[in-house]
């Protein structure tokens, strides 16, 4: 019990480092008030270069990734132990609603990408597709992120996931969903912006 709660904490600690936000500090602004407001890679890539925005991406997806493969490595009991779940959706939620940032943060989709790949290589490719032809075709990061998140879990179900932590990657796509509020309003009123 100690240790789940030592690597929760810690989990939601670490997602909560906003590193989009600190490289913008770096090259002296403050990402939040520029482009689309939002301190993921996107949003540093548009504004402050893509070396930014892809070293963002990194360390956004590493703190999704590492957590659970650590527990799933070291310390899971087992294909009934929820824990690895509840790690996920913690580390989205600490992205997404940051303790450093008052509550605030980013969509978090690169950090449910590193969960869902610590979970299966095999069962991410399909969003990972899914991702690129949608933004292909759309010309909208925002649709990728939103189709790519929802198939995630269908994919894994298919792939055969735990189904003790199917209920937490429904409700990681819950978080990214509400968290693209704005952006499916942008979207439907044609206000959105394009690559």
């Amino acid at each position: 019990m100690k240790t789940s709660l030592v690597f929760i904490v810690i989990t939601y600690i670490v997602g909560s480092i906003p590193f989009g936000l600190l490289f913008s500090k770096i090259k002296g602004i403050d990402i939040r008030k520029h482009g689309s407001g939002n301190i993921g890679a996107t949003n540093v890539a548009r504004v402050i270069g893509k070396g930014w925005g892809l070293f963002t991406l990194l360390l956004d997806f590493l703190k999704g990734y590492l957590p659970i493969k650590l527990y799933l490595l070291y310390y899971a009991q087992g294909p009934s132990d929820p824990l690895p779940g509840v790690l996920g959706l913690f580390a989205v939620c600490g992205h997404c609603f940051s303790i450093f940032l008052k509550g605030r943060g980013g969509k978090g989709v690169a950090t449910a990408a590193g969960v869902f790949l610590a979970f299966s290589p095999k069962a991410f490719l399909a969003p990972v597709l899914i991702f690129i032809i949608s933004v292909k075709l759309s010309g909208f990061v925002s649709v990728g992120s939103l189709l790519a998140s929802a198939s995630a879990p269908i994919s894994m179900h298919l792939n055969g996931a735990s189904p003790f932590i199917e209920p937490f990657l429904w409700l990681i796509v819950l978080v990214i969903w509400f968290q693209h509020r704005s952006n499916i309003k942008r979207l439907l009123s044609g206000k959105e912006m394009k690559i």
